[in-house]
């Protein structure tokens, strides 16, 4: 039997959604089986699986990128597809959201789908012709919304909790990347599962320290956009939020702890590039930031340097005491600044941690290093305890 999705001129082409759920690899694609080439002017794309599974496509822009959703698939091996073209700049995929997974393809150029169907008999294969189009066609496919039931939460729409100033401090953990964006990796290992897995225990400790209420920004290997992260932490009344990597960087110096806080300009290249990776993984995994308005972001930002900046800084000094006091390795320049989208909210304290770097080999030994863990763990908790006496004290509030 053969489903047959017509191209609609939203570009979306699916069966209905089935209710979330957890991930469970229902579906496995078969990389031997799948292919992508060139088919004349365009591009041929053949992904064969192990069942049929719901599905949808469409094309986003700046940069050019198809992304494909499925219904709980394993894209285990993608990256061994076998590729004959020069017209496909590279492959990402992984857990897009609970229940569904994502396949984004990056494209060296504007492309439409000019056809599409996913074949069932006798065995299950989606195929799809991708034809070269003019920038404007593009921008215009790429411009149209997603239908209302798969949109993400606008973060305006989830109201802030009332904050209870004679109640536990409410820290929001925002494990860095997940799901389809593994961040950066080294020997088989992932800054997103080790963030989480960092994260984890933090969290544990946290609670069974007592004065704490933890909020998780994801609690598994799933992608969460950076603006659905800030709507967490505000839907929680987050008191601080820390938002936890272990990055690579190419060049400069890259060992040990670093503290990073907003700032319009970064205090150095290294920082700007970490930041503007940030963003970019979120666009490769298929967001579309078009619509962002720049002017509102830089009146965000005006807003948390001068409400919130004193608060910021107090913060980061803290937990850079305390780790220091800890005798834990940091950065020769421990505190930097830079652009990070997910540290914007104007009223939350936000730091974004680099515990170390996987770019360094004793940042990832330690990374490793259970003792480490749990020494680098209660000296955060530490700082934060420090910090929450001192900004209760400016405000003349007894914690």
């Amino acid at each position: 039997m053969r489903r047959l999705f017509a191209v609609l001129s939203g570009l979306w082409l699916c069966l209905a959604p089935a209710a979330a759920q957890d991930l469970s690899a229902l579906a496995r694609l078969d990389p031997a089986a799948s292919s992508i080439g060139d088919r004349g002017q365009g591009v041929g794309i053949s992904l064969a699986l192990s069942q049929p599974v719901p599905w949808r496509v469409r094309v986003l822009d700046a940069p050019p990128r198809l992304v494909l959703d499925m219904r709980e698939v394993d894209w285990t091996g993608v990256q061994g597809v076998p590729r004959e073209t020069d017209q496909i700049n590279g492959l990402r995929a992984g857990v897009f959201r609970a229940g569904w997974s994502r396949l984004v393809i990056e494209l060296a150029g504007p492309m439409l789908v000019s056809s599409a169907e996913m074949v069932t008999d006798p065995a299950t294969v989606v195929r799809l012709t991708l034809t070269p189009a003019d920038q404007a066609a593009f921008a215009i496919q790429a411009a149209l919304p997603e239908p209302p039931e798969w949109t993400l939460p606008d973060p305006a729409l989830l109201p802030a909790r009332p904050k209870d100033r004679d109640g536990p401090l409410i820290v929001v953990l925002d494990p860095g990347h997940g799901g389809l964006d593994p961040g950066a990796e080294r020997d088989g290992q992932t800054e997103a599962a080790l963030m989480l897995g960092f994260a984890r225990e933090f969290k544990e400790l946290l609670l069974r320290d007592g004065g704490f209420d933890v909020v998780m920004t994801r609690e598994a290997d799933e992608f969460v956009p950076l603006e659905t992260r800030i709507s967490i932490a505000r839907a929680a009344g987050a008191d601080v939020f820390l938002s936890l990597h272990a990055d690579a960087l190419a060049e400069g110096e890259a060992v040990g702890a670093t503290l990073y806080t907003l700032a319009a300009e970064a205090s150095d290249e290294a920082a700007a590039t970490l930041a503007e990776r940030h963003d970019r993984d979120d666009l490769l995994a298929g967001i579309d930031l078009t619509e962002q308005d720049d002017l509102v972001a830089e009146v965000l930002m005006d807003m948390a340097r001068t409400t919130t900046a004193p608060r910021i800084a107090r913060l980061a000094d803290a937990l850079q005491a305390s780790i220091q006091g800890a005798g834990l390795k940091m950065h020769r320049r421990p505190q930097q600044r830079a652009g990070f989208s997910v540290l914007k909210s104007p009223d939350i304290p936000s730091v974004l941690i680099e515990l170390g770097f996987l770019s360094s080999a004793r940042d990832l030994a330690r990374l490793n290093d259970a003792v480490w863990r749990a020494k680098m763990a209660a000296a955060l908790r530490d700082g934060l305890l420090a910090w929450a006496t001192a900004d209760a004290a400016m405000v003349g509030v007894t914690p």
